[in-house]
């Protein structure tokens, strides 16, 4: 999996745009190929969510899953709109007084969070827009931790992502996240559990860093 982060447009709007690539590799691509792609658009510069997308791909079935966010005073208004090469399969609007994403979008949320206002364990709750329905799911602090990559470390904030729905096969930690510890808040790495093995992202690069990537220690020789 991939994920990357830029400046782009929508509907004619200064935005910033997440993307997220995913395919099976190895011996799950043997099994069961997916290519999924996801994008959420976020305005610029205060960050509400606008459009989100995604595209999946799995072997003989292709959908998209397309979700339109509008904010009306407290709440917030989503039209989930599902189709095939076919035909559609869900059209429909939901309205939530929460905090409202989709799966990536609650992911980037994270960035936004004042960390030092968190106690170990402490949850943040929210919801997520998943077809027909707004899933209850809350991210939830796990203290500090060091990663390893290669010859150099990232000193990180740890997250897990707990989702309660029936259709997730383990909604406890249903995935990890771990951000940079610095003013960056960059994802270092993203973890995601499938009910066959998990989907991982690994930070590799950036630039037009507003501030000192002071989280990437390297390891001495």
């Amino acid at each position: 999996a991939s994920l990357s982060v830029q400046s782009d447009t929508y509907q004619q709007q200064a935005a910033w745009r997440y993307r997220l690539l995913f395919r099976t590799t190895g011996m799950f691509e043997k099994i069961f190929s997916m290519r999924d792609t996801m994008d959420c658009y976020y305005a610029r510069p205060h960050g509400t969510l606008l459009f989100s997308t995604k595209h999946s791909d799995e072997q003989d079935y292709y959908s998209v899953d397309d979700l339109y966010f509008r904010y009306i005073g407290d709440s917030v208004q989503v039209r989930s709109h599902r189709y095939t090469l076919n035909r559609t399969k869900i059209d429909t609007v939901m309205t939530a007084q929460a905090c409202l994403f989709d799966m990536l979008g609650a992911t980037m949320q994270l960035r936004t969070l004042d960390w030092n206002q968190f106690s170990q364990g402490a949850e943040f709750p929210f919801h997520i827009a998943i077809g027909r329905d707004l899933v209850p799911a809350a991210f939830r602090y796990a203290g500090q931790q060091v990663i390893d990559r290669g010859d150099v470390k990232y000193r990180t904030r740890h997250f897990y992502i707990d989702v309660y729905d029936e259709a997730f096969t383990q909604s406890k930690a249903a995935g990890e996240v771990w951000i940079g510890d610095d003013e960056n808040h960059i994802p270092v790495k993203i973890r995601a559990k499938l009910k066959i093995g998990a989907a991982e992202v690994y930070y590799k690069e950036s630039q037009s860093l507003r501030h000192p990537l002071s989280c990437r220690v390297a390891i001495p020789k």
